[in-house]
C-alpha cells in the first residue's frame, strides 16, 4: 500500500492511498468541519465517506507533469510512466497551485 498526505497551502485536507483494490481518498475529520475548509477539487466533494476508484481520480492524475518534463522526471527518477502514483508522489510535492502531495512512508506488514 502507498498513502499520501494531501495538503491544501500546508493544511492536511485528507490521505490518498493506493492498495490491492484500487485508489482511495477520503477528507481529514478536522478539515472537512472546519468552517473555512474547501474541497480539493470540485469533483471530490467534502463529505465523510471515502472516495474510491479503480484508476486515480482524474484531479490528481492532472498535477503529474506532462511531456518534456514528464520525460525529465522518468529518466532522472527512473520511474515508470504507468505508474501514476509513483508519479504523483515523486513530481508532485511542491505542485504549482494550492495542492500538494506529500508521500507517507507505510510499513508493509509480514
Amino acid at each position: 500500500m502507498r498513502k499520501a498526505a494531501i495538503k491544501i497551502e500546508d493544511q492536511l485536507a485528507g490521505w490518498l492511498t493506493q492498495d490491492e483494490q484500487g485508489y482511495h481518498f477520503e477528507y481529514d475529520n478536522t478539515y472537512a468541519t472546519h468552517p473555512d475548509a474547501r474541497p480539493v477539487s470540485l469533483t471530490l466533494p467534502l463529505q465523510k465517506a471515502v472516495f474510491t476508484s479503480k484508476v486515480l481520480f482524474p484531479f490528481f492524475d492532472g498535477l503529474i507533469p506532462e511531456g518534456w518534463l514528464l520525460d525529465i522526471a522518468e529518466k532522472n527518477w527512473k520511474l515508470n510512466p504507468r505508474d501514476r502514483m509513483g508519479l504523483l508522489l515523486a513530481c508532485c510535492k511542491d505542485c504549482i497551485g494550492a495542492v500538494s502531495v506529500e508521500e507517507i512512508k507505510v510499513e508493509d506488514k509480514p
